[in-house]
C-alpha cells in the first residue's frame, strides 16, 4: 500500500530500522531524514542530540551542513549573472585582482617556484565549474604536495574541512589566497573547493554588501529559511547537535559541541563552501525551488534556464573521469548523475554532500528531494550510514 507520494510504508519502516540499527550500534547518535515526492513530505527523526545523550533529534534540528552550502552559493552567483551584474565568460580580475596573472605551477606536485605563465585569465564560469585552477586534489597523497603544505602553513580556509573559527576577512583571505600559483590551469582540471570560497567573495564584491547579508536578503528570506545561516544564535544553541568525527575504527571522536561551537560565533568570513547551518525543512525549500525551476510558493530565485545550466554536465568527458568516473559530472555547485550504474542513479539527479554527514539530492525523473542530517563526519563512499539511507530512499519508491 502507498501513499499519495508513492512510497511503501512497509519499505519506509525498512528504512527506518535500518538507520535506527546503526544508531543502536553506535556508529552515530541520530539524524534527520526528509523524503519529498509529489507533494508529500515525510520526515523521520532518530535518536539523539549526542552520543549517550537522552536530548531527541527533532524535525528543526540545526545542522552544519558544510559542502551543502555550494548550491547556494552557485545560486547566488546565478542571480547577478542573470541581473548582468556578472558575465560567465568575464575574467573575475576586474572584481577579484588578487588573481590577475597569477602563474600556474608546472606540475601539482612541483614546487611553488617552479611555475608557467597562464594561458588565459579566470573566468565566472571557471569558478562555478570549479575549473579555475585553485582547489584540492581528492587524493591523500596531493595533501603532501608543496602548494598544500603552503596554503595549511599559511592558515587559508578551503583547502581543508570547514573552520568558522578562521581570522581571516575575506579581503585578507584573498591576499594569502594571491601568494600562490595557480595548482593547474584555468579550464583545465575540476579542483574541488575553492571555487565557492572565491564565489563568496566575488558576490559580495559584485552585489555591494556582505555575502551573508546577500544570501538572506535574496535566496533565504524569500524562501522562508528563517534557520538557514553561518551563526547558531545563543537561544538556539539547544537546537545544535554535538559533531563527530568517525575515527579508523568506527569510534566516534568529538569535533564540535554547542557549548563551545565555531558556529555559536559569527566568522570572520562567512564562506559559501562549508559554512551555512540549516534544518531539513529549510533546505527542503532551496530543493523544491530548483526542482521547480527556480520558483518556490510563488518566489522566483531563477530563471528555468539559469536552473537548467547549473544542473547540467559542465566537464569534459577526461575531466569527467578523472573527478567522477564514468557515470556522474559536475554543474555549477552540484554533482549529477549522467548514468544509471546502480540504484540510487536515475540519470539527470543532482545534488551534493556535506563532509560533516549531510546529504541532498533531487531527482526531477522522480519527482523526488530526499535529505540526509547527520553530524558523522566520513567520506560519503564509506559511510555506511549515508550508503544506507539512499538506498533506502529508492527501495521505498512504490509505482
Amino acid at each position: 500500500m502507498n501513499g499519495k507520494g508513492g512510497f511503501s510504508k512497509r519499505r519506509l519502516d525498512r528504512m527506518h530500522h535500518v538507520l535506527a540499527g546503526h544508531v543502536e550500534a553506535g556508529r552515530l547518535p541520530g539524524a534527520v531524514t526528509l523524503l519529498a515526492r509529489r507533494g508529500e513530505v515525510l520526515v523521520d527523526a532518530i535518536g539523539d542530540m549526542t552520543v549517550g545523550g537522552t536530548d531527541p533529534m527533532r524535525r528543526d534540528t540545526l545542522f552544519r551542513i558544510s559542502s551543502m552550502s555550494k548550491p547556494i552559493t552557485a545560486v547566488a552567483a546565478l542571480i547577478l549573472v542573470e541581473e548582468c551584474r556578472l558575465r560567465l565568460d568575464e575574467p573575475v580580475d576586474r572584481l577579484l585582482p588578487e588573481l590577475a596573472g597569477r602563474p600556474v605551477l608546472r606540475a601539482p606536485d612541483a614546487e611553488l617556484g617552479d611555475t608557467v605563465p597562464a594561458v588565459r585569465p579566470i573566468t565566472v564560469r571557471d569558478l562555478l565549474d570549479f575549473r579555475c585552477g585553485l582547489g584540492m586534489i581528492l587524493e591523500a597523497e596531493a595533501f603532501g604536495y608543496p602548494f598544500y603544505r603552503a596554503a595549511q602553513r599559511l592558515g587559508i580556509i578551503g583547502f581543508g574541512p570547514p573552520d568558522p573559527s578562521s581570522p581571516h576577512s575575506p579581503d585578507e583571505w584573498m591576499r594569502l589566497v594571491s601568494t600562490l600559483p595557480l595548482v593547474s590551469q584555468p579550464g583545465e582540471r575540476w579542483l574541488y573547493n575553492a571555487g565557492s570560497y572565491l564565489l563568496s567573495v566575488l558576490v559580495a564584491r559584485a552585489s555591494g554588501q556582505p555575502f551573508d547579508a546577500f544570501l538572506r536578503e535574496r535566496i533565504f528570506e524569500p524562501l522562508g529559511m528563517k534557520d538557514t545561516g553561518f551563526t547558531v544564535p545563543a537561544a538556539h544553541l539547544g537546537r545544535l547537535p554535538t559533531a563527530y568525527q568517525a575515527a579508523e575504527d568506527g569510534t566516534l571522536l568529538e569535533h564540535d559541541s554547542p557549548e563551545d561551537s565555531a558556529w555559536a560565533r559569527p566568522p570572520a568570513f562567512p564562506d559559501g563552501g562549508a559554512g551555512l547551518v540549516s534544518t531539513a525543512d529549510d533546505y527542503l525549500a532551496f530543493a523544491l525551488m530548483l526542482l521547480n525551476k527556480g520558483a518556490h510558493r510563488g518566489e522566483r530565485i531563477l530563471s528555468r534556464p539559469a536552473v537548467e545550466l547549473m544542473t547540467s554536465d559542465r566537464l569534459t568527458e577526461p575531466q569527467r573521469r578523472e573527478a567522477f568516473g564514468d557515470a556522474r559530472s559536475w554543474g555549477y555547485g552540484v554533482s549529477l548523475v549522467t548514468r544509471r550504474d546502480d540504484l540510487t542513479a536515475t540519470p539527470g539527479r543532482y545534488g551534493w554532500d556535506g563532509g560533516l554527514g549531510t546529504s541532498w539530492y533531487s531527482d526531477p525523473a522522480e519527482d523526488l528531494v530526499a535529505v540526509l542530517l547527520t553530524q558523522r563526519s566520513e567520506f560519503p563512499a564509506r559511510n555506511p550510514v549515508w550508503l544506507d539511507f539512499w538506498t533506502g530512499v529508492y527501495q521505498a519508491i512504490d509505482d
